[in-house]
């Protein structure tokens, strides 16, 4: 006599598999390019972006990231991370 939990299992399993997924799926394109940002601090810092929940590490003063665009009004919130220009 076969049990209905294994099937309940497989279904729960095969519903939060497709969550994880939907959620994250990247966009195709990008609206505004991603930007770089400069530590200025005295020993290293660890950024949570806001929007995409990378974790930015900068190990020592000097270290320049690339952020993703969708979390820079959380790097511009930091006053030891200084945006750094790009000039064409």
């Amino acid at each position: 006599m076969m049990s209905c939990c294994g099937s309940k299992r497989e279904s729960l399993k095969q519903s939060l598999s497709a969550t994880v997924n939907e959620t994250a799926v990247e966009p195709a394109y990008k609206t505004w390019s991603d930007a770089r940002f400069e530590y200025t601090g005295d020993n290293s810092l660890l950024v949570k972006g806001t929007v995409t929940g990378n974790r930015y590490f900068f190990a020592q003063p000097g270290t320049v990231l690339v952020i993703d665009y969708r979390d820079t009004s959380a790097m511009r919130a930091e006053p030891m991370l200084k945006k750094i220009n790009e000039t064409a």
